[in-house]
């Protein structure tokens, strides 16, 4: 029965889907090229607020627990596990304050509606995973992108969205060069359920009834520790401590 549901929900959460990037995608590009980055950082903000309110057509519940007070006046390190695309927008939308800027596949910087200008112009690094000469410069010049200008950087370093949400294990090489080109860094681990589940039946339909979580672990100082594949080891260990499978 919840199946036969999901089918005409997830028409409509399709159509109101497309339509928000449609509508959004211009209203960046006047944001950007007349108003600049802080009046475009409005519009990607409402744009996922907008994300979020489609996702409500399925039933879709977003819950994000954060006990921490993390200071905006620092670049942070944002280490989460991947299990769908609707992971994104709403990590985007509620830790806006930090700008959060993603590592994404090159191939995302065309063709999308409003995603491919944001991924193009709003700070993202877009990266060849096939070509090491061009992903390890984009990784290097985002991370030194990320330090100048005290932002958020977003890596999920399991490389591929998990399609159960069993963690798949952590690749280093693109937290390290994140350590090594944003010093200063505060590093903030979050773990994130139950996102694969909106695609439990496949791409169509999609699931409904969703409560997808995001819970925020204590921050860690990058510069306190001087055994980084320790560090990471402990980030990994927290996140999927509290993954739900």
């Amino acid at each position: 029965m919840q199946k036969l549901l999901a089918y005409p929900l997830s028409v409509i959460y399709l159509i109101c889907f497309l339509v928000t990037l449609v509508i959004f995608h211009p209203i960046q590009w006047v944001c950007f090229n007349i108003f600049g980055y802080q009046a475009h950082k409005k519009s990607v903000d409402f744009l996922q607020v907008s994300l979020m309110r489609c996702a409500n057509i399925l039933g879709t519940r977003f819950t994000f627990n954060n006990p921490h007070q993390i200071d905006t006046n620092q670049p942070l390190i944002i280490v989460a596990n991947h299990q769908s695309l609707h992971d994104i927008y709403p990590l985007t939308w509620y830790m806006r304050k930090h700008h959060p800027k993603f590592i994404s596949k090159i191939e995302l910087g065309k063709g999308i509606p409003s995603v491919s200008y944001n991924l193009r112009h709003g700070g993202a690094a877009l990266i060849d995973r096939k070509n090491p000469r061009q992903s390890l410069p984009a990784l290097m010049k985002f991370g030194e992108y990320i330090e100048k200008n005290k932002r958020a950087a977003v890596i999920f370093p399991e490389g591929t969205r998990s399609k159960n949400g069993v963690p798949k294990p952590f690749q280093t090489k693109g937290l390290e060069i994140l350590f090594k080109k944003i010093p200063s860094a505060l590093i903030v681990p979050i773990s994130i359920n139950n996102s694969w589940k909106m695609y439990k039946y496949g791409k169509f339909p999609m699931g409904i009834g969703t409560h997808i979580t995001f819970t925020v672990h204590k921050p860690i100082k990058l510069a306190t520790f001087a055994d980084k594949k320790l560090l990471i080891n402990s980030i990994e260990t927290t996140i999927k401590e509290h993954i739900h499978t």
